[in-house]
């Protein structure tokens, strides 16, 4: 063989071997049930898709699995999408090869309904959800509370990956409600860096939508991962801090309970100054896009905007006006709640007012009346105004 000929032999060689290599490590995941222990969700369509590059997609089998070729690094700029009719559509960060993701059923039951899904990695085995308020501790050893709790662990998992879900069949008006993470696995070890290499996410739905998603600090000692906050407002705060804790996990409860008085002051997460001017870009797109009718897109364009900064009032405010437009009420609450909180400056009672009025109007629908009266009088109590007047007349006579 001639020198060229062995030249561009072994060309060919080393790009066949990188081609094998780029396929060689596949995305294999898993989708199961959110809400019933161990059930393999078939026919779901999962999406490994990365911004500038093409997404591949395929579809769950019988045993909720799926393994799909893709060079999209696997990393956290590369995404993993979960769609299936009758369940909210998940959006995560990767890493995702090898992991299991559960996917949530629609809520339709209650307007102040939420469900808070827990995963995580092979290690630790055993991450448990721990959620506080009013006099209640729903965990693994309390799953459902005292009567009229409103608020049960559907699943528990104790060998890797999850899921663990929480539901809030409905959240109790003044109640502030404390979200977070135990590594029970690590228990006995506050300093642990387990729980932080464990690639968590607890991801938060409402209605139809997946509507918060947290990702677990990383290379950040404790075995505690507070995660966030719904004041007695309704109103989402964001915590994500680790801590370390030595007691059992009957005493997570004290550790977190600080949070469940309203006095204790949440900081508010800046957002860094590049995350700030793309949410901006992003939120008018979604503009663009609301104008256009395109809803499910602008929804995906302002929940994306929200996600870099979450004090972007102007995107929330989009969103809870696009939610309603989609008929898509609860999300539509979620957001205007958050709205309300973040409303400053000369137009600050305007908006608060306005969207406490919208709150009140999709309570009325529902024939919540006393709900809605009391957004009524909140919108007042911020702006006067007669459509305001004649709404709490209206609903006092349908109380009484």
């Amino acid at each position: 063989m001639n020198k060229k000929k062995w030249v561009i032999r072994c060309i060919g060689i080393v790009a066949f071997g990188a081609m094998l290599a780029a396929h060689a490590d596949p995305f294999q995941i898993q989708i199961l049930s959110a809400t019933i222990k161990d059930q393999h969700i078939a026919d779901a369509s999962v999406i490994i898709q990365k911004n500038g590059a093409q997404s591949v997609s395929g579809v769950t089998d019988a045993k909720g699995d799926v393994s799909l070729d893709s060079d999209a690094p696997d990393t956290s700029d590369t995404l993993v999408i979960v769609k299936k009719q009758g369940y909210s559509n998940l959006v995560a960060k990767c890493p995702c090869k090898g992991m299991t993701y559960a996917i949530s059923p629609v809520m339709t039951n209650d307007l102040d309904g939420m469900r808070i899904v827990l995963n995580w990695g092979q290690r630790p085995w055993d991450l448990d959800g721990h959620l506080a308020f009013s006099h209640e501790h729903i965990y693994f050893g309390r799953k459902t509370g005292n009567p009229g709790a409103d608020a049960n662990l559907d699943v528990d998992h104790t060998d890797s990956y999850g899921p663990e879900t929480i539901t809030i069949v409905r959240k109790h008006p003044g109640d502030s409600y404390v979200y977070a993470v135990h590594d029970y696995s690590d228990k006995n070890d506050p300093s642990t860096l387990e729980l932080s290499h464990s690639h968590a996410k607890v991801l938060v739905y409402i209605g139809q939508s997946l509507v918060r998603s947290y990702y677990v600090p990383e290379n950040t000692p404790g075995n505690l991962w507070t995660v966030f906050r719904v004041t007695g407002e309704g109103e989402f705060q964001d915590i994500n801090t680790m801590g370390g804790i030595d007691k059992p996990a009957d005493d997570v409860q004290y550790a977190i309970n600080g949070y469940t008085n309203p006095q204790t002051h949440v900081e508010a997460r800046t957002a860094s100054a590049d995350d700030t001017s793309r949410a901006k870009a992003i939120n008018r797109q979604g503009e663009d896009e609301y104008h256009a009718g395109n809803l499910d897109h602008a929804i995906e364009l302002f929940q994306e905007a929200v996600q870099l900064d979450g004090n972007f009032g102007q995107a929330y405010s989009n969103l809870g006006l696009t939610y309603r437009k989609a008929n898509r009420t609860a999300e539509a609450i979620w957001a205007d709640r958050k709205a309300i909180a973040l409303a400053t400056g000369p137009t600050a009672n305007t908006v608060r007012a306005s969207s406490y009025y919208n709150i009140g109007r999709i309570y009325e629908a529902a024939g919540q009346y006393q709900d809605a009266l009391s957004q009524y009088q909140a919108a007042k109590r911020e702006k006067e105004n007669p459509v305001y007047d004649n709404a709490i007349t209206r609903v006092k006579a349908l109380i009484h």
